[in-house]
């Protein structure tokens, strides 16, 4: 019996090869290094710096593979150990984010960033005018593209006018100019680099080392972590001489002065300003948290609105308006806040019923002329809107002297979705989803 039981052992190395790179790619990187040191034959399995590694390719595929094509990331120089690095920072890109700072008029605060076949791209994202797209339209304009060179070196471009039509556009112009070995081809495109300060927060900067070496670039840096006992670094010293320049009487012209002598050396050619974004991480609900996230309405005006709805520390809802530079209170207009979180379930009562009957419903014009359905659904819960940011932001609506007038009611359906209202109007602004799993709604092309 014992002679029986160890002819049927096997060991980890009597496995066929496709065997074993099917059960090492459920490691992690630093798991795989440690297997690697048990043995000769174990290491050369695991090198991460063979070109076509099938074991690193298998990694990829496997974290990876229902989101893009990591095939199609590399040629037959580049090395999947280092797709592994790249797409393991740039994961954090995909979602939402909002740019802080001050943008020319018209810009949108709001930026959107998701999965192609080889690449990722970035895209501005803004409501779309003209009540397009069935009245929801959402305008994407792709504007930043990350991705691997025909070397396997880790590039960016920014197209700064953003007015190229969709992604494979920005792909195009981007493949001819990471082809090119005398720099960038469309004169559009800009070089950058995406540097992460931790993982909400990024700066998308120009990268000027690019045209003195289009092969020696390195286009993603990396600041994890801030030691305080430590030195600044090169980088952290520009970040901070940055804000010091800009926090200081006179700031704008003394910004001036470096950069003219920058376009100096680079033969008069404008320099694009660095961009600055924070990461949305909320920005879809959950059964906890039904209202949390990114949603589209029209406003009194009948203009279409996005607004971020967000759970705060303390158990109050906060309601904003994700607004584009130039306007006032611009790129985060506080709409409502309320410390109220508990909902009225059904069946109502008749002033409540009379609070939600006596509303119209805010909803865009057909192409034929009339309004769309009235309501999203079925009112199947109600909570009540007790503070609003009508008392500290002046300007934005009517006198806040009438306690009636920062009261109002949040409707949800039982789509999901919901509409708000104050007591002091007579309509309800009904709102829907700007993006589910990772993708937009509504999508318009850019006219």
């Amino acid at each position: 019996m014992a002679s029986s039981n160890s002819t049927l052992a096997m060991s980890f190395s009597d496995f066929p090869e496709d065997v074993q790179i099917n059960i090492l790619s459920f490691l992690s990187p630093s798991e795989v290094s440690a297997f690697a040191c048990t043995s000769r034959r174990f290491a050369a399995l695991c090198g991460a710096a063979a070109p076509n590694s099938p074991l690193w390719l298998a990694i990829c595929e496997r974290r990876w593979g229902f989101r893009t094509r990591p095939r199609s990331w590399v040629s037959s120089s580049a090395s999947f150990a280092r797709l592994y690095k790249a797409l393991d920072r740039w994961e954090h890109l995909i979602g939402f984010w909002r740019r802080i700072g001050h943008g020319g008029p018209g810009t949108p605060h709001l930026v959107f960033f998701e999965w192609g076949p080889s690449y990722i791209a970035g895209s501005r994202v803004s409501p779309a005018p003209d009540a397009a797209g069935g009245g929801y339209g959402v305008l994407k304009v792709p504007f930043l593209w990350l991705g691997l060179s025909q070397h396997g070196e880790l590039v960016s471009f920014l197209h700064p006018g953003g007015r190229l039509d969709s992604s494979a556009d920005l792909l195009g112009s981007v493949s001819d100019s990471s082809s090119s070995s005398s720099g960038v081809v469309d004169p559009d495109l800009v070089p950058v680099s995406v540097s992460f300060m931790g993982c909400s927060h990024f700066v998308v900067e120009e990268n000027r080392s690019y045209y003195a070496d289009a092969r020696e670039v390195d286009s993603i840096g990396v600041l994890e972590e801030i030691e305080t006992s430590s030195p600044p670094d090169r980088l952290m010293s520009e970040i901070y001489q940055y804000f010091a320049i800009r926090t200081s009487p006179g700031g704008d012209k003394a910004m001036r002065r470096p950069r003219k002598k920058e376009r100096e050396r680079f033969g008069g050619r404008h320099l694009w300003e660095a961009e600055h974004f924070v990461k949305i991480n909320n920005y879809y609900p959950t059964p906890e948290r039904p209202l949390q996230g990114l949603w589209k309405g029209f406003s009194e005006d009948m203009i279409l609105e996005f607004y971020l709805f967000s759970y705060d520390d303390i158990g109050g809802i906060t309601c904003r308006r994700v607004g584009e530079a130039g306007e006032q209170f611009s790129g985060y207009s506080p709409v409502f806040w309320t410390s109220n979180t508990t909902f009225l379930e059904s069946p109502f009562s008749s002033d409540e019923q009379d609070l939600y009957a006596n509303r119209e419903h805010i909803c865009p014009v057909n192409a034929d002329g009339r309004k769309s359905s009235d309501s999203s659904g079925v009112v199947s819960r109600i909570l009540c809107i007790n503070s609003s940011y009508d008392l500290v932001i002046p300007g934005l609506s009517a006198s806040s002297g009438d306690p009636r007038n920062v009261e109002g009611r949040i409707w949800e359906y039982d789509d999901g979705t919901f509409g708000f209202g104050f007591l002091r109007n007579n309509y309800i602004i009904d709102l829907k989803h700007i993006a589910v799993n990772e993708f937009l709604l509504d999508i318009v092309e850019d006219l």
